[in-house]
C-alpha cells in the first residue's frame, strides 16, 4: 500500500468483563486489514499482549500502545482524527476526500496525512466528535465497531490491503478450499 500516510486505530470506551473479546476483534481486524498499529485506553490495555502474540506468531509490522488517557491522545494527536459513529457523516459521501488526504501527491516525504482513526464501545465522550476532524457512519444504523472498522480501512484501501506482505512471521496460514493448514516458517 504505498504512497500511504500511516493510520493507528484507537479503541476507547472499553467495558471490563464484557468488552474483552471486542476489543482484542478490534485490535486484530485493523492488524489484518491494514493499519499499521492500534493504541488501547484504559481497562483495554490488558488485550494489549493478546494483539502483540498474534504479531509476534503471524507477522507485521503492527504496533501496540496503550494509553491511560484516551481523550489526552486525541488532543495532542498529529494525525487527522476520524470517529467511526453511526451519527456521522456518511462514508461514501466523505471518503473520495479523505483518501485524497491520505494518499501520497507524489511530491511529499511523508505520504499523506496520517490518521487516528477512533472507535468506541458504549457512550463515546462528546469531546470526540467535538475534536474529530471527520466523524463517518459506515451505515447510521446500530451496529457493530469491528464491522464499521473493517469497512472503513478496506474502503480507504481498496482492498488493496487484502494483498498485503507480512514479515517476521513465526507461522502462516495457507489457503485451502477445504480443511485449515498454518505452516511454521
Amino acid at each position: 500500500m504505498d504512497g500511504l500516510a500511516p493510520v493507528r486505530v484507537l479503541r476507547i470506551g472499553h467495558r471490563p468483563g464484557r468488552d474483552e473479546r471486542t476489543t482484542t476483534h478490534v485490535g486484530l481486524t485493523a492488524r489484518a486489514l491494514g493499519a499499521d498499529g492500534v493504541v488501547l485506553a484504559g481497562s483495554a490495555a490488558d488485550r494489549a499482549e493478546t494483539i502483540a502474540s498474534v504479531t509476534d506468531r503471524f507477522g507485521g509490522p503492527f504496533a501496540v500502545e496503550t494509553t491511560d488517557d484516551p481523550l489526552a491522545y486525541i488532543a495532542d494527536a498529529d494525525e487527522a482524527v476520524v470517529h467511526l459513529t453511526m451519527y456521522g457523516l456518511p462514508i461514501q459521501d466523505r471518503l473520495p476526500q479523505l483518501r485524497d488526504r491520505h494518499r501520497s501527491d507524489g511530491d511529499s516525504s511523508d505520504g499523506g496525512q496520517s490518521l487516528l482513526v477512533v472507535v468506541g464501545a458504549s457512550k463515546v465522550p462528546f469531546e470526540v466528535y467535538e475534536r474529530a476532524d471527520w466523524n463517518l457512519a459506515v451505515t447510521n444504523q446500530p451496529h457493530s465497531e469491528i464491522a464499521a472498522l473493517a469497512v472503513f480501512l478496506d474502503r480507504l484501501y481498496r482492498g488493496e490491503e487484502l494483498d498485503r506482505e507480512w514479515v517476521d512471521a513465526d507461522r502462516a496460514v495457507v489457503p485451502r478450499a477445504t480443511g485449515k493448514r498454518v505452516e511454521d516458517r
